[in-house]
């Protein structure tokens, strides 16, 4: 009864159709195009909406956390969190990147998106049953502005908020806003401002915080575990956006320190769900007796994302990386064709893209195939080009007499095999390169400073490009400690053209900027590009189902159920 006259408040409260249309009130909102879903929907077209609810999802996480809270800089947080706190906006993954309501039941925006206002669903409750208020929606932007992550606080510092109405609240962006900007807006997680008035929120803490989402933080011990708990009264389940998901009691990633010592604990089933991101073990390690009998499903979901940008990243910062014929020269040295034969069983296919796997790759041109030996005399020419010789068997630069000597820097044992397959390869050449492999701490902290000469990394794209682009390719995110520009790349086409991208209005427009960068970063030869996949690799243990229709950008977890619930552990 106590919801159901909350939801006739709210229908009293909400505005007439007449209204909306006045303040022109949007329910879905897209970075280009329209919405797909409509508010006569009742659940997206990939989530059972008869999934029965019950079970434990139980998977891997490796390392460790030191902190419940994920939107300040300090510490590593848990895995799961996401799941906890809800957002104005939610994101659907069988659309490139359009917003749907969560907290924030319907959106009004300008033609020139200078500002969005949201309105607020009076359902909204957090965990103790405290209605989210503009008050919580402004302290949180107030927040996570001075406080938050870096990427929050770089495009929230662009706005100012006003309450426009008891459930409205507008931000107004000054300079430096784009058409994204709207849609990173409606992302903002809510935080309770009664929770946080008296707690310091820039510090590590394992007191859960108060939430909002569809889970709650029941168990929480670093190196060993979280536990996630389903809040059954949540109050947004039947919203389009959730129904069909969340269907587990309980959501646990188990801590390991290794993905070895991690897999044989599925293979044991103590782990119900698993992604494989390696071919290799893909195609050797799966032969457990589970899997023979039939109570282990594993299975390849072909998927339509781009997929991780993987691959040998030089830091041009520093030499001999800053000259580009090196780095043509040393990408003509790696046979991806042996490395994908005999490691991988031939189940990848070459990076030829920053969006492989996407219409936002540029027009790719039929690869001349040339035999490897060929290969390695042309980037021997470049390198004589560019002063580094070979003397007595090693590469030295004529005129200092300095040896090409350099690090790859790994944070994951099981790329070392990549890694010295690449530096076999140098070695022939004259060229000196040693493999280090790191702790989780350590590689962060030098990759945050860009303290590497070489590294085996990856940047993530979308089927809709926007700010973040800048914060890749840009000289500004160059310069500074912590984004993502790990190849220290400066060209001022390029920052025009990634500023460009988040203004596109059309899917056309969109994908012809885009690759217009794309030529401009493959031409400049950052990296030594590795593989991606076109499918998801994923083993279950039964009675683990997923629902028939997977979305463009793959699985999602949350909607899958199990289909024999079993008690949750005591």
């Amino acid at each position: 009864m106590r919801y159901l006259a909350l939801f006739l408040i709210a229908i009293l409260l909400s505005p007439s159709a007449h209204a909306e249309e006045t303040l022109n009130l949007k329910f879905g909102l897209a970075m280009v195009g329209e919405p797909k879903y409509s508010p006569e929907d009742t659940h997206l077209d990939y989530a059972n909406p008869n999934a029965p609810k019950g079970g434990d999802l139980k998977q891997a996480a490796i390392g460790t956390f030191d902190t419940l809270n994920p939107y300040s800089i300090k510490g590593r947080a848990a895995k799961g969190l996401n799941l906890v706190t809800d957002r104005l906006m939610t994101r659907v993954w069988d659309e490139p990147f359009t917003m749907y309501p969560m907290i924030a039941e319907r959106v009004s925006v300008p033609e020139d998106r200078s500002s969005i206002t949201f309105y607020l669903n009076s359902l909204a409750r957090f965990h103790d049953g405290t209605p989210i208020t503009v008050d919580d929606v402004i302290f949180s932007f107030e927040t996570l502005k001075a406080e938050g992550r870096p990427n929050m606080r770089r495009i929230y510092k662009l706005a100012t908020a006003s309450k426009v109405a008891d459930n409205g609240i507008e931000f107004s962006f000054g300079e430096g806003f784009d058409r994204e900007t709207v849609m990173i807006f409606a992302l903002m997680p809510i935080l309770s401002k009664d929770y946080w008035k008296d707690k310091t929120f820039d510090k590590t803490t394992l007191e859960a915080p108060l939430g909002s989402g569809p889970y709650k933080i029941a168990e929480a011990e670093p190196g060993k575990r979280i536990v996630l708990e389903r809040v059954k009264d949540y109050w947004a389940k039947d919203t389009l956006v959730n129904k069909g998901h969340h269907n587990f009691d309980r959501v646990i990633y188990d801590y390991y320190r290794d993905n070895t010592v991690a897999f044989e604990s599925f293979k044991k089933g103590d782990l119900t769900l698993r992604r494989e991101w390696d071919a290799g073990n893909w195609n050797s390690s799966y032969d457990f007796p589970a899997l023979d009998d039939g109570r282990v499903v594993k299975e390849e979901i072909i998927h339509s994302r781009p997929d991780k940008v993987r691959g040998f990243i030089f830091n041009t910062r520093r030499a001999p990386f800053d000259d580009i014929r090196v780095r043509q020269a040393l990408n003509k040295f790696f046979d991806f064709d042996w490395m994908n034969k005999n490691l991988f069983y031939g189940q990848y296919q070459q990076i030829n893209s920053y969006y492989p796997n996407t219409d936002l790759a540029r027009p790719i041109p039929k690869k001349e195939k040339k035999s490897p030996r060929l290969l390695m005399r042309e980037g021997d020419q470049l390198l004589k080009q560019a002063g580094w010789i070979v003397q007595d068997g090693k590469r030295i630069h004529q005129k200092t007499g300095k040896p090409m000597r350099f690090d790859i820097l790994l944070n994951d044992p099981s790329d070392e095999k990549i890694a010295l397959s690449l530096t076999r390869s140098f070695k022939k050449m004259g060229i000196d390169a040693t493999v280090r492999v790191l702790d989780s701490a350590a590689y962060l902290g030098r990759m945050q400073d860009y303290n590497f000469d070489m590294t085996l990394y990856f940047w993530h794209s979308t089927l809709s490009p926007g700010t973040e682009q800048y914060l890749y390719w840009s000289c500004e995110a160059a310069e500074q400690p912590s984004r993502w520009n790990y190849a220290g790349i400066c060209d001022p086409e390029i920052d025009m053209l990634a500023q460009s991208i988040p203004d596109a209005k059309t899917r056309d427009e969109l994908v012809a900027k885009t690759q217009k960068l794309d030529k401009k970063l493959w031409d400049n030869a950052n990296m030594i590009p590795l593989y991606y996949n076109t499918k998801d690799f994923v083993s279950y243990w039964k009675p683990l189902k997923r629902p028939e229709k997977t979305p463009i950008y793959g699985i999602v977890t949350e909607t899958w159920w199990m289909d024999q619930p079993q008690q949750p552990e005591n």
